[in-house]
């Protein structure tokens, strides 16, 4: 007899969350200690207005990482939704933001970024469909 997984989660939706994870957790790292790699990238973090919205973006970044760390503990698929949900307005915007206003250090063109963007929209849109018609099962 084969052991089944309890999770309802398909393991390429769970991977994908997880890299996700890891990339706002990196993010987290460079807004709260890694300053340079801001400068480095173009944006000033001089001064209390500016340190303000940097760790306003930290802050936030990090619930969105550590909601997505809890759903994925408990694999709950409309607890999912919402986060795959919130991925997706993100990257969305992300899609317009990111190459009409590319950083200093950025390592494509904003037309190459523009599709990368696309493209990682689009399996988060697949993921969050998935997800969904499993909630309706």
């Amino acid at each position: 007899m084969a052991l089944q997984s309890k999770s309802k989660i398909p393991l390429w939706v769970n991977i994908m969350q997880a890299i996700l994870i890891l990339i706002m957790l990196g993010q987290v790292y460079m807004y709260f200690f890694d300053h340079q790699m801001m400068l480095d990238s173009g944006v000033r973090v001089e001064g209390a207005p500016m340190l303000n919205l940097v760790y306003e973006m930290g802050a936030r970044t990090l619930v969105m990482a550590l909601a997505s760390i809890f759903v994925m503990i408990t694999q709950d698929p409309k607890q999912y939704l919402v986060v795959l949900f919130m991925n997706i307005i993100r990257e969305g915007q992300e899609t317009i933001i990111d190459p009409l206003f590319p950083i200093l250090n950025a390592p494509t063109t904003p037309t190459v970024d523009f599709g990368i963007h696309v493209v990682i929209l689009v399996i988060e849109l697949i993921a969050f469909i998935t997800v969904w018609k499993i909630t309706r099962n």
